[in-house]
């Protein structure tokens, strides 16, 4: 995948306890630019195993805890011209990459995961979080304007040049040990995906079938990850709000002295 008229590719790959799965998905990935497993302080040799079974891996470690800071820390060290999240339990499809990437190349500015379009399915997800996502896509669609099918799902690509659009945490803050800011844990997806819509960005869901975990259980909770996601959305619709609102007194005064110019010449037509 890598060539020279190919832009570069940065995997982020969050991993927190995932050595059994590392084992089997970081052979899969293909060979590109830049690989990083985030480690969240990880208990079961997770960084030893990504090194083992992949030497040109690059492993760091997470400054905070939760699956948002990961992706940041490694959004933050990518060196790549395209960064693809790619989840460590193996629930998502290494050879799915360069249809995102085949997005981007496209036009798009976003390639974003969809389990519910055409040509997409889980093996994984259950009844109740799939209604659960579908109601928050609704919500959210309705309160952002987008269009999307699949809210709740972190299998994304995007330029690596649109980062400092999306106003992410940083992944180095003064704050206490072990405190999460918000942004850190599972709402990252969410908060990317309003962040995409804020910005205008040009979205393209791509068909994706997420896998069922090899190994482990998931470090999701439904319903308080799902409480934290509808948070997401009304701070974010919040947020847009009082953002235009800030836009449009700092336009006023330029405005004011536009009409304050035009009036005189107007007069003595």
């Amino acid at each position: 995948m890598v060539g020279t008229t190919q832009p570069r590719i940065s995997i982020i790959v969050p991993a927190r306890n995932e050595a059994k799965n590392l084992e089997i998905v970081l052979p899969l990935l293909p060979d590109v630019h830049q690989i990083i497993v985030v480690d969240g302080h990880s208990v079961d040799g997770t960084p030893e195993v990504a090194r083992r079974v992949r030497p040109s891996v690059e492993v760091i470690t997470q400054t905070r805890r939760g699956k948002g800071n990961a992706l940041v820390c490694g959004f933050e060290r990518a060196t790549g011209d395209i960064i693809v999240m790619f989840d460590a339990d193996g629930s998502a499809d290494a050879d799915e990459i360069p249809r995102f990437v085949e997005a981007l190349l496209n036009g798009a500015d976003v390639g974003k995961g969809s389990r519910f379009m055409a040509g997409g399915g889980s093996e994984d997800i259950t009844p109740h979080r799939r209604l659960g996502n579908w109601c928050l896509s609704t919500l959210t669609n309705v309160l952002l304007g987008t269009r999307y099918t699949d809210l709740c799902y972190g299998y994304n690509a995007f330029w690596r040049r649109t980062l400092p659009l999306l106003d992410l945490p940083p992944a180095h803050l003064d704050v206490d040990d072990g405190e999460m800011v918000w942004g850190d844990g599972f709402e990252i997806e969410t908060l990317l995906n309003c962040r995409f819509a804020e910005q205008r960005l040009a979205v393209v869901e791509v068909a994706s079938v997420e896998l069922p975990r090899i190994h482990g259980e998931s470090n999701l909770n439904a319903l308080t990850d799902g409480l934290r996601v509808l948070r997401t959305v009304f701070d974010e619709r919040r947020r847009w709000r009082d953002r235009s609102r800030v836009a449009v007194a700092r336009l006023q005064p330029a405005a004011e002295q536009i009409d304050s110019a035009i009036a005189p010449s107007s007069a003595l037509g």
